[in-house]
């Protein structure tokens, strides 16, 4: 397939998306003017209402401060037997060998109590203080009573499926790998990064953050889309303004995820090469513009094709019409309206012409990639029409190129008024502020909301054992310190989005106290207000309510991670929540010091049997 035949038919292509909705074609847009505003060390605390007053000049709005060592206003919506079981739970998770045997154990006692009283016994420690309940209907109250204190909900069916080592290994690998590889055995030109290696064919091993999902059948993944659309309804019915969470690799095969996201780097790769040929190599990514006249002599010293041919190429939707290039023109070329098979073609430098990713794609291969993006769509036009807005949770490095680009495309359709989807971003990873800066441009040119929610990361040792073991480059930033630098590089460019053109949102998705201060610092330089309900804050039920319940209270948009399910199907989400606390036990006692703090101001002042009124 040579590029003279490929590329002229991708840039004539008008850019209707995967979902088949005609998008704005891309225009030049203005640049973003950086600004760099000292920290007011003399900010002081000042009274809720004057947070949230509207009636104030943004030069003259009050700076907005915290105190976020008030226990009374952190646990102001729990009940004193509340406050003792998250002693209970959080000390039980300090224990090593009770976290390491923690599976063991729960299987132990189910054994010697029985089903019932061992579910009982779930719903007064952990069971009770890390999930909402068991269905939809039992979720409410607990999502009311954290409305009513300020602190809204994004629900997550934290339902897995309780496999052996073995039985995930052999889900992923007949999951990932082609009729085409399995028939080649390699021959295809596939990166080791981007394909399936049973030894880290377990997802779950290192992860203590996220759920995990295997691909079965068709089938199942039908019912996690059903499972996903009871969440969402679910959001609609006990909220009004609440997010819903979805992860792509429960919408189907794997396979699909791994092929696109290495098509997608070559690309980019690709594109940096022909910059590097221009003399623009070092340049920041945006900032790289190819010549068009010498992109062509460029194609043409590559073996590509003729000069008369690669002069056509790009001048569809005004590709072209500056006279150079970006990376997201780039990007745009890599589209189709037909067979999704069409898109895995990658260049080969050594042979001059575009080839296809695999020699071949089943019938069966093709109808489960476009199921994949018929799930997607349904549940965009579910979640708006519920008025939830849509949560990306991010995945592996491996999916994670095509997971961004799909919710990107959804975005491109349903963020056109608001913003509906989000996409996660993760910080720990070295290119995190090059995604976050991309995929804003392109918000801001073709004028939808941009949607982001910012995580440190979750898979951090599965992605540096998988990275040495196979042997690719280590997509991690080296220490704490740079994913924090990362956190807040990423967090201030979107910041400064929403001050200068408030088409952004941002979710701050942290358990880190310092993270949340340094946003309330940013908010205060840029004269952000809380009510503007543009930047969001997000942590997990159960845990660091200290931070949580005093934003809201303030008026700030702050949210609860909240799964729910049945006791026996969400014990692995428990098993992680134990292991993830003990990281955080163990690191400060900061949290465990606020709750006696209150269980010692409500004995003192009389006040041992309080109730929370709302």
């Amino acid at each position: 397939m040579p590029y003279s035949k490929v590329i002229p038919a991708m840039a004539r292509v008008k850019p209707d998306k995967l979902f088949g909705v005609r998008l704005r074609s891309t225009v030049a847009s203005k640049k973003l003017k950086s600004e760099e505003a000292p920290l007011d060390s003399s900010c002081a605390i000042v009274e809720t209402q004057d947070l949230i007053s509207g009636a104030k000049s943004r030069s003259q709005r009050a700076h907005i401060s915290i105190d976020f060592d008030n226990s009374q206003e952190a646990y102001k919506s729990k009940d004193t037997l509340e406050l003792l079981r998250s002693l209970l739970v959080f000390k039980l998770c300090s224990f090593d060998f009770l976290v390491d045997k923690n599976k063991e154990l729960m299987d132990l006692s189910k054994k010697v109590f029985g089903q019932r009283l061992f579910e009982k016994l779930m719903k007064m420690t952990f069971y009770g203080q890390f999930v909402a309940g068991e269905d939809q209907n039992s979720i409410k109250p607990l999502i009311e009573k954290n409305q009513a204190f300020g602190v809204g909900s994004v629900l997550d069916y934290s339902v897995e499926e309780d496999l052996t080592q073995e039985e995930a290994e052999k889900k992923e690998m007949d999951s990932c790998v082609s009729e085409a590889e399995k028939e080649d055995h390699g021959m295809d030109h596939r990166e080791k990064k981007y394909t399936a290696h049973r030894q880290f064919g377990d997802r779950r091993g290192g992860v203590i953050s996220a759920r995990t999902y295997f691909y079965a059948d068709e089938a199942k993944c039908d019912h996690h889309m059903e499972t996903f659309i009871n969440c969402i309804k679910a959001s609609a019915g006990s909220s009004v303004d609440g997010f819903s969470a979805i992860k792509m690799t429960a919408l189907g095969r794997p396979q699909f995820l791994l092929q696109f996201s290495e098509v997608l780097v070559k690309w980019r790769r690709f594109f940096h090469l022909l910059a590097a040929h221009q003399g623009k190599d070092g340049m920041a990514l945006l900032e790289q513009k190819l010549e068009l006249e010498q992109l062509q002599d460029s194609l043409i010293k590559l073996g590509v094709g003729a000069k008369s041919d690669i002069k056509n190429w790009f001048t569809g939707e005004k590709l072209g019409s500056s006279g150079t290039i970006d990376l997201l023109d780039w990007n745009s070329l890599i589209n189709d309206t037909t067979k999704i098979s069409n898109l895995l073609v990658v260049p080969n430098m050594e042979r001059g012409h575009l080839e296809p990713l695999l020699s071949k794609f089943t019938d069966e291969e093709e109808k489960q990639m476009k199921r994949m993006l018929q799930r997607m769509d349904v549940l965009a036009k579910h979640a708006v029409e519920s008025g939830v807005r849509l949560m990306v949770d991010a995945e592996q490095t491996y999916f994670q190129p095509a997971i961004s680009r799909l919710t990107l495309e959804m975005q491109r359709i349903f963020n056109r008024e608001k913003p509906n989807i989000f996409n996660t971003y993760q910080c720990y990873l070295k290119e995190a502020y090059d995604n976050v800066s991309v995929d804003m441009e392109l918000s801001r040119r073709e004028g939808w909301y941009f949607g982001a929610k910012l995580v440190r990361g979750a898979y951090m040792y599965q992605e540096r054992s998988r990275a040495a073991e196979i042997g690719y480059e280590d997509p991690i930033n080296p220490d704490y310190e740079a994913t924090n630098r990362m956190y807040q590089k990423c967090l201030e460019y979107v910041l400064e989005e929403i001050h200068l053109n408030k088409m952004a949102n941002v979710m701050v998705a942290s358990h880190n106290e310092d993270t949340v201060k340094f946003t309330l610092e940013k908010m205060n330089e840029m004269g952000l207000s809380p009510t503007e309900n543009k930047v969001y804050f997000g942590q997990l039920l159960g845990m660091c309510d200290q931070i949580s319940f005093p934003l809201g209270q303030a008026g700030f948009p702050v949210y609860k991670y909240v799964p729910y399910g049945p006791v026996n199907e969400v014990i692995p989400y428990l098993s992680r929540r134990a292991q993830e606390n003990r990281g955080i036990m163990k690191g400060s006692q900061r949290e465990r010091s606020l709750l006696w703090k209150e269980l010692k101001r409500r004995l003192f002042s009389g006040q041992l049997l309080y109730t929370p009124v709302y």
